[in-house]
């Protein structure tokens, strides 16, 4: 029997397992290694710099479970975040409903896996309000940005911005988060509040505010639609208030009294103690009197305001489908009260 032929050659070479040409290369394969692993270990040291650097810049959005977020770490600058008859937070229902959380809230960490809410309350309140509602797992979460205040009044300035540049507050909602911020003791006085809090708004702007907070201190949680009430509404009872030391008895007999169950009915009556008290008030004054003319000229007589008069000071005339209001007693508190009635009158 023939002896099979031994493969020889440049295929036997090639299928030869290789060795180490000489004793340096084969020493130098570890250190290789180990460059190589070092230079990974470093990557991944910076990349978790970057992400720790980013989480604490609040820079980096994480996902929190809804329970271990704590919505009275701060007093709230909303009177609430809304209800599903509100038109805007049942269009926040919708939209995450459909989309999804698309912004982030704001959040501090106070440890454990607890985190303080500084802003996105009415997101909260959605998601909770959602997963409630259909336990689904993508409700139970919510992405969040975390942030470091260097105090209270850090916080709390983030807060109020956020929320004026979402969805401006109320004058009342602003007069009230400046008075429990004093209360809490993050602000020595209402002034200081005001000059923090609303730092960006106009002068004249604080001084609408700090007129609404002699309205908040009279009324305080009295007020059950404060996002309601409008500024001319506001600055007509802060100035029957201011004007009156017994106005804020009868105000708040007034609102206790009437039990409004909603926005509307919480504007008229307010608009009616305006006319009420403003009438009272044209009544108590006394008819200015005319000064007397020279007798060298004669000039006619001053004539009574046209029409009935339907309350002291107040006479209403009609010429065709117009309507005329005339007297002493007309001002503009006597407007807004009527105003105000018109369009509760106009909703019913």
């Amino acid at each position: 029997m023939a002896k099979r032929k031994r493969l020889g050659g440049p295929l036997q070479d090639h299928l030869a397992p290789s060795e180490p040409a000489s004793g340096s290369a084969a020493a130098s394969a570890p250190i290789a290694r180990i460059a190589g692993e070092t230079s990974v270990n470093a990557a991944f040291d910076e990349v978790r710099q970057e992400l720790d650097s980013a989480r604490s810049e609040g820079r980096l959005v994480l996902r929190l479970p809804l329970e271990g977020i704590e919505t009275a770490w701060l007093i709230r600058d909303r009177f609430d975040p809304g209800t599903g008859e509100d038109p805007d937070f049942a269009a926040l229902l919708d939209s995450l409903r459909d989309h999804g959380q698309r912004s982030p809230i704001e959040v501090a960490d106070m440890g454990q896996g607890r985190y303080g809410l500084i802003s996105g309350w009415r997101r909260l309140t959605a998601l909770r309000q959602l997963h409630e509602e259909t336990g689904e797992a993508r409700f139970a979460t919510v992405l969040a940005l975390l942030r470091k205040p260097e105090n209270a009044q850090s916080a709390y300035l983030a807060m109020v911005e956020e929320n004026e540049i979402r969805l401006g507050l109320s004058y009342y909602e602003r007069a009230r988060i400046a008075a429990k911020a004093v209360e809490a003791g993050i602000y020595p006085s209402t002034k200081s509040a005001l000059q923090s809090l609303f730092a960006t708004a106009s002068r004249a702007k604080r001084s609408k505010i700090g007129s609404f907070l002699t309205l908040y201190q009279t009324l305080g949680d009295l007020v059950r639609f404060p996002q309601s009430l409008t500024e001319r509404l506001g600055l007509s009872l802060a100035r029957i208030v201011e004007a009156d030391a017994g106005a804020e008895a009868r105000l708040r007999a007034h609102l206790e009294a009437g039990n409004a169950t909603g926005p509307e009915a919480e504007q008229t009556l307010l608009a009616e103690f305006i006319a009420a008290e403003t009438t009272s008030v044209a009544a108590s004054e006394p008819a200015p009197q005319a000064a007397p003319k020279p007798r060298d000229r004669k000039a006619p007589a001053a004539s009574a305001p046209a029409g009935t008069e339907i309350s002291p000071g107040v006479h209403l005339s009609q010429s065709g489908g117009t309507l005329r209001l005339s007297g002493p007693g007309v001002d503009s508190a006597l407007r807004d009260a009527l105003e105000a009635w018109l369009r509760g009158r106009a909703r019913d």
